[in-house]
């Protein structure tokens, strides 16, 4: 009988968090200060996210400063992934994790953040995710993975989709604030039996009609006979 040894996880032997640590709402609380000035934050919905309990906030992804709405706009803490290159530096590393976020490889499937984002949820946290993998750069919405529904599925999670419209436009209307609009949308709860696939797609088209119609992409039309 053959012996299969597998080699540990190097993330496995540094710590992460799954708590609001006093660093995560130090940077929270400046972020939130600095983004006053180039942001008019209008936020819609906020009574559809559960007060306690795991869940996964699925987001559109036009540009890079998105998280920052997502998380300004939630009293949650948002616990996010984060591609491995973000955490090459030491220093960047440790405030990241300790910010609540951790890596993922985007080159291969990562059974590791799989597992870690499981662990977001068992701990009753807030799961941010952007089922598009990578950012839309104003082309509409992309085919979305199926990750999120997985997650959401395994866990027995709610998905409370959420809206941003106009985070593409921080820093272009100075002196003028950037009008930024986040709608939360009633959860979305995995049914029985239902597949990752057509969970992703009941998410998505949701998602899609609270967007404007040029930011919809391949969401746009409603196939005909889709139940939602």
């Amino acid at each position: 009988m053959t012996e299969t040894n597998f080699a540990p996880d190097p993330r496995d032997r540094k710590p992460f968090f799954f708590h609001d640590t006093l660093l995560r709402k130090s940077i929270v609380g400046i972020l939130r200060a600095a983004f006053l000035a180039v942001m008019d934050l209008r936020i819609a919905g906020l009574a559809h996210l559960p007060s306690d309990g795991g869940v996964i906030v699925a987001c559109n992804h036009v540009t890079n400063f998105d998280v920052f709405p997502m998380q300004l706009s939630l009293p949650r803490p948002i616990f996010y992934m984060g591609k491995a290159e973000l955490f090459k530096n030491p220093i960047a590393d440790a405030v990241f994790r300790r910010m609540g976020a951790f890596p993922v490889s985007r080159e291969k499937k990562d059974e590791w953040a799989y597992n870690h984002a499981l662990k977001v949820l068992a701990h009753r946290q807030t799961l941010g995710m952007f089922p598009e993998g990578t950012r839309s750069k104003g082309r509409g919405l992309g085919v979305a993975k199926t990750g999120a529904a997985r997650l959401a599925i395994e866990a027995g999670a709610p998905i409370v989709p959420m809206a941003i419209v106009g985070s593409d436009q921080f820093f272009q209307r100075l002196p003028r604030r950037a009008r930024v609009a986040v709608s939360l949308l009633a959860p979305i709860q995995p049914y029985p039996g239902e597949t990752p696939l057509a969970l992703t797609d009941r998410l998505m088209f949701t998602l899609a009609a609270a967007l404007p119609v040029e930011m919809r992409g391949v969401y746009a039309e409603l196939p005909k006979g889709f139940g939602g």
